[in-house]
């Protein structure tokens, strides 16, 4: 279960969004992983001979990151020592690497022993995030 608001999140909440940044939370020993999500992938579909891209719906709601050791601690442990929460829906992919990064720095997951996390990279341009602009 995906938590959003303190609620639990469900695909009808979904709308416009493209993804999302999210955090999961190790209850047994405070350690969190910060990360992004997207609501489709990317697909192929057989139209009349010919292969066209299509999005179809990801594995999201049954996703626990990218991050080998969260994953194998969620193995391990059990999702019942574990929270998921929603931190922003993302309109566009931009938005998504956007979030994601400035909550990683905001946060010091990369410098911090409390995160999982190991790495960023990102890629984002001020003319992708045009509806972020103030």
């Amino acid at each position: 279960m995906w938590l959003y608001n303190g609620k639990e999140f469900t695909e009808d909440q979904i709308e416009n969004a493209f993804g999302f940044v999210y955090l999961i939370t190790n209850k047994k020993d405070n350690r969190y992983y910060v990360g992004k999500k997207f609501f489709t992938k990317s697909g192929r579909k057989q139209v009349k001979g010919k292969t066209k891209k299509i999005r179809v719906t990801s594995d999201w709601m049954s996703y626990w990151g990218s991050n080998k050791t969260v994953q194998e601690e969620v193995h391990k442990l059990g999702v019942k020592h574990f929270k998921r929460e929603i931190l922003h829906l993302c309109k566009t992919r931009s938005e998504c690497s956007y979030y994601e990064s400035l909550e990683i720095f905001t946060r010091g997951a990369l410098v911090k022993k409390e995160y999982y996390n190991d790495w960023i990279s990102c890629r984002i341009r001020k003319d992708h995030l045009k509806n972020l602009i103030i």
